[in-house]
């Protein structure tokens, strides 16, 4: 997902929320609470949106067929029930997904939801160039073909206003396969949260499109920030798991660097710190000592990595990929990450089945680098001095991610230049083809859903598109492909049967120096004394679970 760019915030600075205390139970119903982001998301409209500081709020604005539980941990993985009745009716070859919509749903501004709004938002989200449009050209029956616009609708989605029937035909990659086992994931996705037919077929992020969620978008104000607001229309529909929520009004502001952010926090002048944001290493000593008990570190499913453009010099050298890898300096990125960064070199975090056990095939992950063996391979790579573009994002610490990664660069016989841009608008611009020399820099993932496959999106060759791509490696790999045939199709429920498959792709990629993993991320958890600490989720997908906050 999510970019952590992110799956990034807004940019001004913060006025002190107005609390209004009505209390119940020790909690209140009503209240204002400002939360920070250091980036502006990369839309708020959810056809777009692919960064965590787009789905955080999306996840409660736009409900989708299926949703995840309100829960932390592995049960907030669970997918249950959103505007659909029921988990959805599959045939036995696992071609045809059955869903009814729940009678009586309104969207936020009034207008019935209709079943022909599913397929209208899947097509949408596609014209849109949503970066995780694949997971719908690839898997529903004539999605490419609308996608490449030989089609005018989803021939495989059929819909029936009166009952609210949906019917979802799947591809089947080959005769021998099932379709792909986590596309009940897929009809999870904020992208797939349904918006009202008719809506423009353009990206909307200063007016984005009515849902049917606890919370709706009362204003944005661009690279400033917005307001959420309950949904007055949400509660009566008694959607059973989806929470209506505590807080009346959340303020989103966006200030200018994570600095702002944790001394407004830790001075009690705002409520949240993004979790998609790195606490500076100068303030974290105070935080930990002053904010014990309103704070902590939390394990998450995410990678840190250097991509490498595979279709360009130098990095189409498998050389050259694996002296990047062999001259990295984890234990350096640790350090600049205050130590919310444990260092790594596969692809797959450890919480995601088919993480290696496998010893790092160019040097112990916590070792130092091994600069002799790297500009050894570049020398025989025939490619020394080949001059290269490191791009990054120009906050802390991932301008000193990019700092290091040029300098290793350079160390090992390249001539790397930076190109640092805003994190706002960092991976929409890394990921359109006309921008020129995207040839390496920073990437990093934060899980969609607890399923490889989802990773496994960054080194498919079918995800590559022109626009808000995130294969930026380009990688296109038939031995991958051939793999991904096998696994896709695995149900959830089964993936432990093929873990050692995955283990083997994952090393296999790790092998290959697709890309220059450097570590896996931890997030903070970090709030003002005002919330109810005990009662926060910390969701595994979404991050902040603003449905469970309440005011002490």
């Amino acid at each position: 997902m999510i970019r952590s760019s992110r799956f990034i915030g807004l940019v001004a600075l913060l006025a002190t929320s107005v609390l209004g205390l009505s209390a119940c139970g020790g909690t209140t119903k009503s209240g204002t609470v400002t939360i920070l982001f250091g980036t502006a998301a990369d839309s708020l409209d959810p056809g777009f949106g692919y960064t965590t500081q787009a789905a955080e709020p999306d996840w409660i604005v736009y409900t989708g067929l299926l949703t995840y539980r309100h829960a932390e941990g592995k049960a907030g993985g669970e997918l249950v029930p959103g505007l659909a009745q029921s988990l959805p009716k599959v045939s036995a070859d696992g071609l045809t997904y059955t869903l009814t919509l729940r009678p009586g749903l309104v969207y936020s501004n009034g207008k019935p939801v209709k079943a022909s709004d599913f397929p209208f938002t899947l097509e949408r989200s596609m014209k849109l160039n949503w970066g995780g449009k694949s997971f719908f050209t690839t898997n529903i029956v004539g999605a490419a073909a609308y996608d490449s616009g030989k089609a005018s609708t989803i021939s495989g989605i059929k819909t029936n206003d009166a009952t609210g029937k949906i019917t979802i035909k799947l591809v089947s990659p080959a005769k021998s396969l099932r379709p792909y086992g986590a596309f009940p994931n897929v009809l999870a996705f904020p992208s797939a949260g349904l918006v009202p037919k008719g809506t423009p077929m353009t990206n909307e992020p200063n007016s984005p499109p009515p849902g049917d969620g606890p919370y709706m978008f009362s204003s944005v104000t661009a690279n400033k920030g917005y307001t959420l607001v309950q949904n007055p229309r949400f509660a009566n529909q008694h959607i059973p798991d989806v929470p209506a929520g505590h807080i009346k009004t959340f303020n989103i502001q966006i200030v200018s660097t994570p600095q702002q952010e944790a001394t407004q926090v830790l001075s009690n002048k705002a409520d949240n710190f993004d979790p998609a944001d790195e606490i500076p290493g100068s303030l974290l000593p105070q935080i930990q000592s002053q904010a014990g008990n309103r704070f902590k570190e939390v394990t998450t499913a995410q990678n840190f990595y250097f991509f490498m453009n595979t279709k360009t010099k130098p990095f189409n050298s498998q050389l050259v990929r694996e002296a990047v890898v062999y001259g990295l300096d984890r234990p350096t990125y640790a350090k600049e990450a205050a130590g919310f960064l444990t260092p790594a070199c596969f692809f797959l975090p450890p919480q995601i089945i088919g993480h290696p056990n496998a010893a790092c095939p160019y040097g112990p992950a916590d070792g130092s680098p091994n600069l002799t063996k790297a500009k050894a391979l570049v020398q025989q790579s025939g490619l020394a001095g080949t001059p290269v573009t490191v791009w990054g994002e120009n906050t802390s610490p991932r301008k000193e991610y990019a700092d290091t990664y040029a300098q290793e660069l350079n160390a090992i016989g390249l001539k790397a230049t930076e190109k640092l841009i805003a994190r706002a608008t960092y991976f929409t611009t890394i990921g359109n083809a006309k921008t020129p020399n995207v040839q390496t820099g920073f990437a990093d993932w934060q899980q969609d859903f607890p399923n490889p496959s989802d990773f496994y999106l960054l080194v498919d060759a079918r995800s590559i598109q022109p626009v808000n791509n995130q294969n930026f490696g380009q990688v296109d790999d038939p031995h991958i492909q051939a793999a991904l045939g096998t696994l896709y199709p695995v149900p959830a429920s089964k993936l432990t049967t093929v873990a050692r498959q995955w283990q083997g792709l994952d090393t296999y990629v790790a092998q290959k120096a697709y890309t220059a993993v450097f570590g896996y991320n931890k997030s903070p958890e970090f709030f003002s004394n005002r919330i109810n600490f005990p009662s926060v989720i910390f969701h595994p997908v979404y991050f902040g679970d603003w449905t469970s906050w309440t005011l002490k």
